[in-house]
């Protein structure tokens, strides 16, 4: 293992209403129950391997699955992804900050919009926050463009920002739908190429990837490869990349990093 490279691996550990945006009805419950399902996946996996990770939590998932979190943050670094996935105020900059940190007991320092939107980061910095993990310095058709931006960890506003890995020059995105569409050895040749030139990588995906969601009307870019088959990919990408660097929280990180 090098030490002196760092894995950043989180999820969003949300309520799943992915289908709203593509006009399904979908009640809350079962929103709830496939991010829960998801994200018991999840906890498998992270134990299974001994790794630290970064787990952007709604509020409201956090509020029906106490338990869960309170157990997750034993090991690892809860942080927040505002207080409802599917809606925002930005109040909910503070709120969600606020019953995260008495459901997990952690001073939750992290924050991440959903869907990557962009964020008021003196609204962050009022809260509380430390660091921002909202950026995707890429172009994603129909989302953003942010190739203007820098591609790894800067200071803004008082307020770290930790950027989604993005590859060196083309800056093709390290974020989920590519671990779930690349065929694996090439996302792991751009992972490892990226860790290589900027000393981390900071990769994202979500429990309800880890869940059987065929029977939704999303696009099958989304939908294929989920529940065991991406288990078994994130396996394998964890196994490679525990004999490349150590696996980090976020806030560790920031902490090795915001001086430098």
């Amino acid at each position: 293992m090098h030490e002196d490279k760092f894995i950043l691996l989180s999820f969003d550990v949300e309520e799943f209403d992915l289908p709203l945006e593509y006009g399904h009805i979908m009640p809350p419950e079962e929103q709830l129950l496939v991010g829960k399902t998801g994200a018991d996946e999840m906890e498998k996996i992270i134990s299974q391997h001994a790794i630290a990770c970064t787990l952007f939590t709604t509020a409201h998932y956090a509020i029906h699955f106490p338990q869960q979190i309170q157990h997750l943050a034993k090991t690892q670094e809860i942080a927040s992804h505002t207080f409802h996935h599917n809606r925002f105020e930005e109040i909910d900059i503070l709120l969600s900050k606020q019953r995260l940190e008495i459901i997990s007991g952690q001073t939750v320092t992290g924050f991440r919009m959903p869907r990557m939107q962009p964020v008021n980061l003196k609204a962050l910095k009022e809260a509380g926050y430390l660091y921002d993990a909202s950026v995707n310095p890429t172009w994603i058709p129909g989302r953003y463009n942010n190739r203007h931006l820098p591609r790894t960890s800067y200071l803004e506003q008082g307020i770290v920002r930790i950027p989604a890995s993005v590859t060196p020059r083309l800056r093709i995105p390290l974020f989920w739908l590519a671990f779930k569409n690349m065929p694996l050895s090439l996302f792991i040749q751009l992972t490892l190429q990226t860790l290589l030139k900027d000393r981390y990588v900071s990769l994202y995906l979500h429990p309800w990837e880890f869940t059987d969601i065929a029977k939704y009307p999303i696009p099958n870019y989304i939908k294929k490869h989920s529940g065991k088959r991406l288990e078994d990919k994130l396996h394998q990408l964890i196994e490679v990349l525990q004999q490349e660097g150590s696996f980090i929280t976020m806030q560790q990180f920031m902490e090795k990093n915001a001086g430098q």
